[in-house]
């Protein structure tokens, strides 16, 4: 008979697994303070979760940098605590906007904040390991609980939203078991950094690289989904119009901040042991999801639609770090998404100050084009902040996501892909093109017969000033601040060994 083995608490070094466990003791204790009193106001649960995500926030800055856990299928990167640090402020941006309106009700259910914070648990277990199986818990935790989320906001097409969106992530995750289901099959071990030594050693023998191109063929159409990547982007314009106009802009950076970390651990890992054709792989569909993207948004009739193919073509953009597989690029990653996710969240946030429901200017779109023309007549700031947020996202200089742009196409030079460097910026001049549209609508068009402020445009409350106030901070003044935080992020990414 085998001995059992003794464990002490201090080699499973538990406190790896802490900012997880405080966002899934959050969500339990707002369903437990429910259940003991119900009918509480949701700014209540506002501020719970608000004081949760900050805890979950001290605990991640204060992880020891490459450290192991739980079994060693934690691994406390400077990858984990970056990228974990950047869900948890988006997150924290994301749930003011409860407040800003009583037109959607879901935010009024304590579940909606339980299943945010079991979401941002999952995405947590996502990034801080190494070990597939891990990885694949967390993948689904944080997917069910989106999936909900969508359906909450209860709407014919919300629905709709929520089955393409479960339908396309339960094929996702069906790729991705069998891509880990032959790489355990070759090398015996679910653990990355166990996979890399084995086939460093076997990666020569014909049969097995067949096998690897396989199973990373797999993973990577796992990602594609998850990413929205061509030929698998399908399902996200119908699953961002669906969506509440807040969780849209968060569906299009979190889970893909999740994501993109997930496959810089994995494709590096293969381009690394020279397996070229994965290189290939992900170059090609990062450059043909950039342009089908952009050209899609081109011929679109309504902002929201337009806005979901736009962050299409930026994961595409960024895609393009993941086969370069540097440090720099993969510090352009960080950048880029650090930056985006401020411009988009606010873009996303001033389509939910303009949607009314009682004022319908399309029968099929909730926000055309026609609905902004003038607004610059009507509501004047919000068409300012509105072009800010649209010249950002074009990477105009000198705002935000411009830096993110030039970085990762100067990490392209770098790297001696001079065409995809080009490549890259003749799809930032198509995209322009898509961004100035609504810039016109909104300053040099005439607004309709029907719209005036009181019909369409609703007062913006203290949360959302805030937080668009914020938003636009970082937007205009990120030419001053660009470079110490690109020196924070290439620290972490450098000790992480990426």
């Amino acid at each position: 008979m085998l001995e059992p083995v003794n464990i002490s608490l201090e080699a499973l070094n538990l406190v790896t697994l802490a900012p997880m466990l405080i966002a899934i003791a959050g969500g339990l204790l707002i369903l437990t303070v429910d259940l003991v009193k119900d009918n509480l106001d949701k700014s209540l649960y506002v501020m719970l979760t608000i004081l949760i995500i900050l805890i979950d926030l001290g605990a991640t800055v204060g992880l020891t940098v490459n450290e192991r856990g739980f079994f060693d299928v934690m691994l406390i990167d400077g990858i984990a605590i970056l990228s974990q640090i950047l869900i948890l402020v988006a997150s924290i941006l994301f749930i003011p906007l409860a407040l800003t309106s009583k037109r959607f009700h879901e935010y009024s259910y304590p579940e909606f904040f339980a299943l945010f914070l079991f979401m941002i648990a999952g995405f947590q277990f996502m990034v801080s390991s190494d070990n597939l199986i891990l990885i694949f818990v967390g993948l689904e935790t944080a997917s069910l609980a989106l999936y909900t989320l969508i359906a909450m906001h209860n709407r014919a097409n919300s629905f709709e939203a929520a089955i393409k969106y479960f339908t396309m992530g339960a094929l996702a995750a069906g790729f991705f078991t069998m891509g880990s289901a032959i790489l355990y099959g070759i090398t015996g071990s679910l653990e990355l950094y166990q996979i890399s030594e084995v086939l460093q050693s076997r990666i020569s023998e014909p049969s097995i690289m067949a096998l690897v191109i396989g199973g990373a063929g797999f993973l990577l159409a796992s990602f594609a989904f998850k990413l929205s990547l061509f030929p698998f982007h399908t399902w996200a314009p119908d699953v961002y119009e669906g969506a509440s106009a807040p969780l849209a802009g968060y569906m299009s950076v979190v889970p893909k901040l999740a994501a993109f970390v997930v496959s810089m651990r994995i494709f590096e890992m293969f381009i690394e042991l020279q397996v070229v054709w994965v290189q290939i792989a992900v170059l090609t569909m990062a450059v043909i999801t950039m342009t089908i993207a952009n050209v899609m948004a081109l011929v679109q009739e309504d902002v929201k639609r337009m806005l979901a193919y736009s962050s299409i073509s930026h994961a595409g953009f960024v895609m393009v770090a993941i086969g370069l597989a540097t440090t720099k690029a993969n510090s352009g990653i960080f950048l880029y998404y650090g930056l985006f996710m401020f411009t988009n969240l606010g873009a996303f946030a001033m389509l939910w100050v303009s949607r009314h429901k009682h004022n319908v200017h399309h029968s099929r779109y909730d926000h055309p084009y026609e609905k902004f023309a003038g607004m610059i007549k009507i509501m004047p700031m919000g068409a300012v902040v509105m072009g800010l947020f649209m010249l950002s996202l074009a990477g105009v200089p000198p705002f935000s996501v411009f830096w993110g742009k030039i970085y990762l196409m100067s990490a392209a030079i770098d790297y001696g892909y001079i065409w995809l460097a080009v490549i890259m910026g003749l799809n930032s001049a198509i995209a322009a093109y898509y961004y100035l549209k609504l810039i016109i609508y909104m300053f040099l068009k005439e607004p309709l017969a029907k719209t005036t402020e009181e019909t369409v445009y609703y007062n913006v409350s203290k949360p959302l000033m805030t937080i668009l106030g914020l938003a636009v901070f970082v937007t205009v003044g990120s030419m001053f601040y660009v470079d110490p935080l690109l020196e924070y992020i290439a620290e972490m990414v450098k000790v992480s060994g990426y």
